[in-house]
C-alpha cells in the first residue's frame, strides 16, 4: 500500500505559500475608539466555518472552566533619538531587550557608518556607548538606568506599518490594561481589546486567568527574507512561564476546561515551556518557529489578530487551524472590511484537531 511522502520528500514551505493580498486602506493607523469595540472573526479549524462576530462577544464563546491565559509584558517607550557626540550626526535607537541595569541590545540607524566605541548623546545629560555588534544589533551601554532613560526619553515604538509618529494616545492603548513586566518593544497586540468589562464578562462565564511574560522584540517585525520557510531563524526573546500557570493549566485539563491563549507571544511561551513533552515553569531565552506540520502540547484555541503576509505569525497560525482555513478567512476579512494589524480587529481561532498532540504535556 503507498503512502504520503516521507518528511524528508515533501517539497519545502515557501514564504509565498503564506501570501494573501491586502489593501492598504485596510491597514489599522489608530484604535478603535473603545478597546473592546474591535470585531472578532470566529474561526472554527475542525470545519473552517467562519462566524463574524464583536471581540464584546468573547465571553459567550467560553466554557465553565476554560482558561485564559495572557501576556503581561510591558511596553516600553523603546525609540530614542540622539546625536553622535564627535560629529553630530543624527542617530535612532530602537530597543530590542533590556540585558542588564545599564546595558541593552538595540537596532541603530544613522546615516553614516556607527563603530564601536562611539558615544552617542541623548539629551538632558544622558549618553550611550556603542560596545559590539550583535547579530543584526549592537550591544550598547547606558550613561545612567538604561529602563529610567526609555521611560523618560522614549517614544512609543509603533510598528512600522502604522506609517505615523506616536502619540499622546499610544501611552495608554498601545499597551494592555493588565500589563505589569517592563521589558517589550512590540505590544502582545490580542491583549489590546481587553477592557476591564469584557475581563469581568469573562470571569463571569466561568473562565480562569493565568498569566505568562513574553518581551516582544524589536525582531517581531523582521520579515522572512529567504524562500524556504525552514531557513528562516527568529530572533531570541525572553519569556517566563511560571509554576503558578503550569499548574493553572493543569487544573483547567483536570476539569475539562480548555486553554486558551490570548495572543501568539502567550502560544510561543507555553509551547516553549512545553518542549520537553511536559509543561514545565520555565524562564529564559525562546526562539520558537511554530510552521505547519507542528502539533501543539499545551493550548486549545486562541485569540489573536490578523498578520502581516509571509509572516512567522501567519504561519503560526496556520499551524493551528490549518493553512487553507487561515488564508481563507483571511480573504473573508478582507472582503468584510475588517481591520488588519496591531491596532486592528481580532480573530477567536479553534484548531485543525491534527494540530493537537496531547501526550504528557500538561
Amino acid at each position: 500500500m503507498r503512502t504520503g511522502p516521507s518528511a524528508s520528500m515533501r517539497a519545502p514551505m515557501r514564504r509565498t505559500d503564506f501570501h494573501f493580498d491586502l489593501p492598504a486602506a485596510l491597514v489599522a493607523r489608530h484604535p478603535a475608539p473603545q478597546r473592546s469595540g474591535s470585531r472578532l472573526l470566529h474561526l472554527e479549524g475542525a470545519t473552517g466555518a467562519l462566524t463574524d462576530r464583536q471581540f464584546r462577544d468573547l465571553p459567550g464563546l467560553l466554557r465553565q472552566g476554560d482558561l485564559l491565559v495572557f501576556n503581561d509584558t510591558r511596553v516600553i517607550p523603546a525609540r530614542l533619538y540622539g546625536h553622535k557626540l564627535e560629529s553630530g550626526g543624527k542617530v535612532e535607537v530602537m530597543l530590542e531587550r533590556l540585558t542588564g541595569l545599564r546595558t541593552a541590545i538595540v537596532q541603530l540607524r544613522a546615516s553614516k557608518p556607527l563603530r564601536p566605541g562611539a558615544v552617542i548623546d541623548l539629551g538632558g545629560g544622558d549618553t550611550l556607548t556603542i560596545v559590539e555588534r550583535h547579530e543584526d544589533f549592537w550591544r550598547v551601554e547606558f550613561s545612567g538606568d538604561a529602563l529610567g532613560t526609555f521611560e523618560r526619553l522614549g517614544e512609543m515604538p509603533l510598528p512600522p506599518y502604522v506609517a505615523r509618529a506616536a502619540e499622546p494616545e499610544d501611552r495608554e492603548r498601545y499597551q494592555t490594561v493588565y500589563a505589569r513586566e517592563p521589558g517589550a518593544v512590540a505590544a502582545p497586540t490580542a491583549g489590546l481589546h481587553f477592557d476591564d468589562a469584557v475581563l469581568q464578562a469573562c470571569r463571569a462565564a466561568g473562565a480562569e486567568f493565568a498569566y505568562v511574560t513574553l518581551h516582544v522584540g524589536a525582531g517581531t517585525f523582521q520579515p522572512v527574507r529567504v524562500d524556504n520557510v525552514e531557513e528562516h531563524r527568529l530572533h531570541s526573546e525572553w519569556c517566563n512561564v511560571p509554576g503558578a500557570t503550569c499548574e493553572a493549566v493543569a487544573a483547567a485539563r483536570a476539569r475539562g476546561g480548555r486553554v486558551i491563549a490570548v495572543g501568539t507571544t502567550a502560544v510561543r511561551s507555553l509551547e516553549s515551556a512545553a518542549a520537553s513533552g511536559r509543561l514545565e515553569s520555565y524562564a529564559g531565552e525562546t526562539r520558537l518557529f511554530i510552521t505547519p506540520g507542528r502539533r501543539f502540547r499545551v493550548i486549545d484555541a486562541m485569540v489573536t489578530n490578523f498578520h502581516l503576509p509571509e509572516s512567522t505569525l501567519l504561519m503560526l497560525v496556520s499551524a493551528f487551524a490549518g493553512r487553507e482555513h487561515v488564508l481563507e478567512a483571511y480573504r473573508h476579512a478582507v472582503a468584510q472590511q475588517y481591520r488588519f494589524f496591531s491596532y486592528g480587529d481580532a480573530m477567536f481561532i479553534e484548531p485543525a484537531p491534527a494540530a493537537l498532540d496531547r501526550g504528557s504535556a500538561a
